[in-house]
């Protein structure tokens, strides 16, 4: 039995290089590796892209030429755990531009549909804090924004 973890696959309909490219080019420790053709059995164009294997911030895709058929949602979507604001505003902006939309609390859409939560990981500690105002306070900030403020959460933690 491959102990090689999970490899999460990406549905795409034509856009599977293309995606592959941009994800590597937001996120650190990325780059992509094995291309797949498509072969005269089809269904496939033969000689187009099937799929792409690639690595984005260390963990393992695959994209996948799949068809229209299915569509990305909501229900599944990938967290981002940030350091500090500067990373926020970066996968944020990265992940928004070229026709994605910024969503409440953290959440958005990349320009393939693909969902994020882009959060600093500080935010974590806030709303698991054993004080239930404090926690309160700051998950009900996080409520009230789209992209996310690490110092307005923090003030509003504090209560001040």
């Amino acid at each position: 039995m491959s102990n090689g973890g999970f490899t999460t696959c990406l549905w795409f309909d034509g856009q599977a290089e293309e995606a592959a490219h941009y994800y590597v080019s937001v996120f650190k420790d990325s780059g992509v590796g094995r291309v797949t053709h498509w072969s005269e059995a089809g269904p496939g164009e033969a000689g187009t892209v099937l799929t792409v294997e690639f690595t984005a911030n260390g963990q393992k895709f695959v994209a996948l030429n799949g068809g229209p058929e299915f569509k990305f949602s909501e229900a599944i979507s990938f967290q981002i755990l940030c350091a500090d604001q500067r990373e926020v505003d970066h996968y944020w902006n990265r992940l928004i531009e070229d026709g994605g939309e910024g969503g409440p609390c953290g959440w958005l859409k990349d320009k393939y549909g693909v969902s994020w939560q882009v959060c600093p990981e500080r935010l974590l500690d806030m709303t698991r804090d054993p004080d239930p105002q404090k926690a309160a306070r700051a998950f009900s900030a996080m409520m009230k924004m789209g992209k996310l403020d690490l110092a307005a959460l923090e003030t509003a933690y504090a209560g001040t």
